[in-house]
C-alpha cells in the first residue's frame, strides 16, 4: 500500500495538481513538479495542453493503457451525442471506478486489486475484471468472506469523499447500484478535467 501511495504522490507532484482529493498530496503546500526544474513556467501549446488533459483523465482512472484509452474514445465518438460527455459515461462505467467512487476502497488503484483478486460480485456473480463495463440497474457488492478485510472498514468509514448520486449505496449491505451513467457535472472529480481537451487531442 505504501508503494501505490508514493506512487500517486509523484503523479500529483508531476501534474502540480491534488488529481484525487486526498487530505496528505505533497501539492497542498508545493504546487509545481518534482526536481530543480519543477518551479520554471511556460506558457504550453495547445498540443500540451490537450496532452495533460488526456494525461490527467487517464491517470485519475489507475493510468489506463493508453491502448484502451484510445478505444474508449473511438467509442465515445461512435454513439450520439456529445462525445466529450460520452467519455465521462464510458469511464465511470468501469468496475474498478464504481468500487473506487463506492467508498469499498480507499484507491482507484486499490479497487483494480480489489476486483482482480476476486472481492467483488456483480448482480451476484464474481467478477475479477477491472474494465468490466456496469449497466444501469447493476448492483455491485463487496463479496461476504471480504466484508471484514481492514482497508474496507476504514474506506467505508472516510470522511475525505462521498459517493455520488448516481450510485446508489446500501452501507449496511456493502452493496451499491448503479443508476446511470454520469456526465461530467455529475462526476465528484476533485479537480478540473476537460474531455473535450481529450476529444480534441485524439481528433488531430
Amino acid at each position: 500500500m505504501k508503494s501505490i501511495n508514493n506512487k500517486k504522490m509523484k503523479i500529483d507532484r508531476r501534474y502540480g495538481i491534488n488529481l484525487w482529493g486526498r487530505a496528505k498530496s505533497p501539492v497542498n503546500t508545493r504546487e509545481y513538479g518534482p526536481g530543480e526544474h519543477g518551479q520554471r513556467r511556460k506558457k504550453p501549446t495547445d498540443y500540451a495542453v490537450q496532452l495533460h488533459a488526456k494525461q490527467k483523465l487517464k491517470t485519475f482512472y489507475g493510468n489506463i493503457s493508453e491502448k484502451r484509452f484510445a478505444k474508449y474514445y473511438a467509442e465515445a465518438i461512435r454513439r450520439r451525442g456529445d462525445a466529450a460527455q460520452n467519455l465521462i459515461g464510458i469511464l465511470e462505467s468501469r468496475l474498478d471506478a464504481v468500487v473506487y467512487h463506492s467508498k469499498f476502497v480507499p484507491t482507484v488503484f486499490a479497487s483494480r486489486q480489489f476486483i482482480n483478486h476476486g472481492h467483488i460480485l456483480v448482480n451476484g456473480k464474481k467478477v475479477n475484471v477491472s474494465s468490466y463495463v456496469v449497466k444501469a440497474g447493476d448492483v455491485i457488492e463487496v463479496a461476504e468472506s471480504s466484508r471484514q478485510i481492514p482497508m474496507v472498514i476504514e474506506a467505508m468509514a472516510s470522511q475525505e469523499r462521498e459517493v455520488p448520486e448516481y450510485i446508489e449505496s446500501d452501507e449496511k449491505n456493502f452493496k451499491v447500484k448503479y443508476s446511470f451513467a454520469p456526465k461530467l457535472d455529475d462526476v465528484p472529480y476533485p479537480v478540473s478535467m476537460e474531455p473535450n481537451l481529450v476529444i480534441e487531442f485524439y481528433s488531430r
